[in-house]
């Protein structure tokens, strides 16, 4: 019932998000949505620690989730995006080398909040990102690229010249600031949650002791990331480290990294489908 009470929350304030144009107010609709999210992941966890019965008790999980087709254009920043939405989740992720695929690791409920939250945010920066690049704001910054051109004589000679960035440098860089606006909304709605509930005290069962016990809401989700990193260090098969999220300079657009960070602040959370659903095809 309090799950319940708490999506209710979340949609009355996603029904507001929806009739403001004002940023700073989507913005503030995004933190409190976040806010919310966080608190009924504590009320969730209190509950499962105070489970007597061990075996009942839920326990993290591994889910890979599909990110899109391998070879496809973008989807670094569409990693980049679902990873900042699991970071304010306590969801630990491993991603394919390809970037098509996440496998993200924590408790079931955690995870089908990071994927709804994923759709809904996925779905407004691709179509914030091609509003801005119909806008053509991005030729106006230059790179120095590297070409190759044939002389008169047919040999291959490189040389660089001033040209200005591309359709996909621009949407690139406007959808790796969109995710990065977006992890430190998210981190920062968390982060003041957690400091409001850090101090109440909450009673559970200890199973060592078999009796009730009187804790911090702060130790109980210490207890549950603890779980969670042991369970992903048993379960990942990961090696290496990705490294999807870096441009170099001749890949690099202010303008567009600016208009992606707008957009973030912008942006407003939306339960279009109910968890557990699929997920609309996009295109990049």
């Amino acid at each position: 019932m309090a799950e319940n009470k708490s999506l209710a929350r979340v949609a009355g304030l996603l029904r507001q998000a929806e009739r403001t144009g004002n940023e700073h107010e989507a913005a503030s609709f995004l933190a409190a949505a976040q806010r919310i999210a966080s608190a009924s992941a504590i009320d969730l966890e209190v509950a499962r620690q105070h489970t007597r019965n061990i075996e009942k008790r839920a326990t993290p999980v591994e889910r890979a989730v599909r990110i899109g087709e391998p070879g496809k254009r973008g989807l670094r920043a569409y990693v980049k995006l679902f990873l900042g939405i699991a970071a304010a989740n306590d969801v630990t992720c491993d991603i394919a080398h390809n970037s098509a695929t996440v496998y993200a690791f924590g408790f079931e409920a955690d995870i089908d909040l990071v994927e709804q939250l994923y759709t809904s945010l996925l779905v407004q920066m691709v179509k914030a990102s091609t509003a801005f690049l119909a806008t053509g704001a991005y030729k106006n910054d230059l790179v120095r690229a590297r070409v190759r051109r044939k002389d008169m004589f047919g040999r291959v000679e490189a040389r660089f010249e001033i040209r200005p960035v591309s359709a996909v440098t621009a949407r690139l860089n406007f959808q790796l600031a969109y995710a990065q606006r977006i992890r430190a909304l998210l981190a920062a709605a968390r982060a003041a949650e957690n400091e409001k509930a850090a101090a109440a005290p909450v009673t559970v069962y200890d199973t060592k002791s078999g009796t009730d016990v009187t804790t911090s809401t702060e130790l109980v989700l210490a207890s549950k990331q603890l779980e969670v990193a042991d369970f992903y260090k048993q379960h990942s098969e990961a090696s290496g480290s990705w490294r999807g999220g870096r441009t170099g300079r001749a890949r690099y657009s202010s303008t567009a990294r600016a208009a992606g960070d707008a957009a973030a602040r912008r942006a407003q959370l939306s339960a279009r489908r109910e968890i557990g659903g699929s997920r609309p095809a996009l295109a990049s």
